[in-house]
């Protein structure tokens, strides 16, 4: 009997699991969290009573669907919830679950690990009542809290949009919402959005209600600091027409939207190449989400796509999965779900030129601000590594000299900021500045978890 294992609970890896089990067999599918359904798909606790026809508007019909297909598959997988995936070393899987450490190994596997926030520095943004996007959005649909009384939503992504949507249908007061990106951009970005029109007009309504709201909502602006001594209490900002304002408020959603959770299909054996459209290094794959021997890769952690992507790329690599096994598998679904995963992917090459990384605020971060939270290092300090005597030109040698990404996230949040300072300083191109090559444990372990890795 071959062991398949499927990391993660989202759309994706419910998705793979339900091509498997159509197959006749029975993975293995360890879930960080409790409840199936990643984080678009978050599941509430019951004992909140969330109206999630109102929370998740018109992809509540999705959301319905995915949870019931979830239920249908519970009897036949071995499902493990609140499981950590920490490591993966000779094709057994280290975890993490309440505690107890344990291994798990596979003859295949797939990862659908998901996506995480991508944020850049800016001053303040270490101070309490500041969360990410998608931080604040599972806030909302965890533990149904909202993140503060009167709130900015500042950064870029359509994400920004979504999540000031749910907390003012939430009973939240939106001080403003600020977009880092101009129309313009979002105009010049039509023909690559327009790859998937109903995503499209989803996001135009997301904004329109926000209008309809009396939300205001700021194009084009750039984010000068979140103001506070203890506290947030104000957002600056200089907006499209370069007026300085200050937007006063007692919480901050920021981030530039989401990026692949990548480490596991690195030390699982997946290569990596830069992409220049996301500014980001990415696992190489062929179309059906092979990555290496028996490795298969599916949803956003591989590539944002959205949901429906996910789900798509989930069963495609499910296939691929069985057709190395030699195992049957209908042939003819393969082609319509590629098209599925290209159009939807092309897409979002169209959201990332529409709602564009911030380059130029990398460059333009005063020394004193904080770029890696887990170790407090700041711009200054990679500043002044880069440029003493024979300093480095890439990133795993900033890290060893200053420790920025060596602490609890291992650069999962300031690995991306940290390319574009070092290259910006070196007046390299961003690609030769390098990826923050990534070790176990990549989560935050108990001691005794770790001492499971000793021979």
């Amino acid at each position: 009997m071959r062991n398949v294992v499927i990391v993660g609970g989202g759309p994706a890896g419910i998705r793979a699991a339900s091509v498997l089990v159509g197959a006749g067999l029975k993975p293995i599918l360890v879930n960080e969290t409790r409840q199936a359904g990643g984080q678009g798909y978050r599941a509430p606790a019951k004992s909140l009573a969330l109206d999630i026809k109102s929370l998740m508007g018109s992809e509540a019909g999705k959301y319905q669907r995915l949870h019931s297909l979830f239920a249908s598959l519970q009897e036949q997988i071995d499902y493990r919830p609140g499981t950590l995936v920490w490591g993966v070393h000779d094709k057994v899987l280290h975890t993490s679950c309440d505690g107890v450490a344990g291994t798990i190994p596979y003859d295949a596997l797939i990862l659908a690990t998901g996506a995480t926030d991508r944020t850049m520095p800016l001053p303040g943004w270490t101070l309490p009542g500041v969360f990410t996007l998608g931080g604040a959005q599972v806030i909302l649909k965890d533990q149904g809290c909202l993140i503060g009384s009167r709130i900015v939503f500042l950064g870029s992504s359509p994400l920004l949009f979504l999540a000031a949507l749910q907390y003012h249908k939430s009973g939240a007061s939106i001080a403003a919402v600020v977009d880092t990106t101009p129309l313009s951009a979002k105009r010049a970005a039509l023909r690559d959005l327009a790859a998937s029109p109903r995503t499209l007009a989803r996001g135009v309504m997301y904004r329109a209600a926000l209008h309809m709201a009396g939300i205001a909502v700021i194009d084009g602006a750039t984010p000068r600091g979140i103001d506070g001594k203890t506290h947030v209490e104000g957002v600056r900002i200089t907006d499209g027409r370069g007026r300085e304002r200050r937007i006063s408020c007692n919480a901050v959603a920021y981030g530039y939207g989401l990026k692949p959770e990548t480490q596991l299909a690195e030390l699982a054996g997946a290569r990596f190449q830069f992409d220049p459209d996301f500014r980001l290094w990415l696992p190489e794959m062929d179309a059906d989400g092979r990555a290496g021997d028996n490795l298969y890769l599916a949803g956003d952690g591989s590539r944002i796509g959205g949901a429906d992507a996910a789900e798509a790329s989930g069963a495609l690599a499910a296939h691929a999965l069985l057709a190395d096994m030699g195992l049957p598998h209908p042939a003819s679904e393969l082609e319509p779900l590629r098209r599925e995963v290209e159009r939807l992917r092309r897409f979002q090459r169209g959201l990332a030129k529409a709602f564009a990384w911030p380059v130029a605020q990398a460059a333009a971060l005063p020394d004193e601000t904080i770029a890696c939270r887990c170790e407090a290092v700041t711009v200054g300090e990679i500043r002044a590594a880069l440029h003493a005597p024979l300093g480095p030109r890439e990133v795993n040698r900033v890290k060893a000299i200053t420790r920025c990404g060596m602490g609890r996230c291992q650069g999962r949040f300031c690995g991306p900021a940290l390319q574009e300072i070092v290259a910006e300083a070196c007046g390299t191109p961003i690609a030769d500045a390098g990826r923050l090559r990534m070790q176990a444990p990549v989560k935050p372990i108990p001691l005794h978890a770790a001492a499971e890795m000793e021979p």
